[in-house]
């Protein structure tokens, strides 16, 4: 199974090589920044299980990161981390959606306990997708092809295949265009045009054989991006 991965933003710069050598210690993948700039780009762009966040940060403060994040991502795990004598910061960063929080000075041990807690009692997503099914076949991710119940194989290209992955992942969730650009094709979303996503979106519609007008599997969420859409047993 491959390791959880948390998102680190915090600008101390010996609070986070702390924090992100303690994560790695435990088995964790790290991401981090030390900007609320960027750091507000990577905690709606990247792909990760837990957010720890501070809450004091140049750029863009943590509690405005944290509503950012609620608004793509309802569910994600958060974590702040704040400072002794911030009670108010505390409680606001609660009220607005963080599941538990960390006061400095902190331990190792107190870290790694609430990481494992909030993570323990997160709503479990898949790490890997294989098969995939669809109305009236399946897309095996394994093979790279879809296959469907009149006997026709369409074959899928590299990266319409980790598109679907990485959309169906996240099925139920919409997934906006800078987060596929920054997972998908591993660039940067600065300046970039999403018209080669809407290109890719539609001819891996045509090879699913869902109707780009009225699609049942890849839906168009105005404003956001692209949602997979699980589909109902039969």
């Amino acid at each position: 199974m491959a390791a959880l991965t948390i998102l680190t933003i915090e600008d101390d710069t010996a609070i986070r090589r702390g924090i992100t050598d303690a994560l790695r210690y435990a088995g964790y993948t790290v991401l981090q920044s030390a900007h609320g700039g960027e750091g507000a780009e990577m905690a709606v762009g990247q792909a990760y299980d837990l957010l720890l966040l501070d809450l004091v940060l140049p750029g863009v403060p943590g509690l405005q990161i944290l509503d950012r994040v609620r608004a793509v991502r309802p569910t994600q795990p958060v974590i702040i981390l704040t400072a002794r004598g911030d009670e108010q910061d505390r409680v606001e960063g609660l009220r607005r959606g963080a599941d538990d929080y960390v006061v400095k000075p902190f331990s190792v041990r107190e870290l790694l306990a609430r990481v494992e807690a909030v993570l323990r009692r997160s709503p479990q997503r898949p790490t890997d997708v294989r098969l995939i099914r669809l109305p009236d076949g399946q897309a095996d991710l394994d093979r790279r092809e879809v296959r469907f119940e009149d006997g026709q194989r369409v074959e899928l290209s590299e990266r319409e295949l980790e598109l679907l992955r990485y959309l169906a992942r996240h099925d139920g969730r919409a997934v906006g265009r800078d987060e596929l650009l920054a997972n998908v094709w591993q660039i940067s979303p600065r300046g970039i045009s999403t018209r080669t996503i809407d290109m890719h979106v539609a001819r891996l519609r045509e090879k699913l054989r869902d109707d780009s007008t009225t699609p049942r599997i890849l839906l168009t969420v105005r404003g956001k991006g692209y949602m997979f859409a699980r589909q109902a047993d039969s």
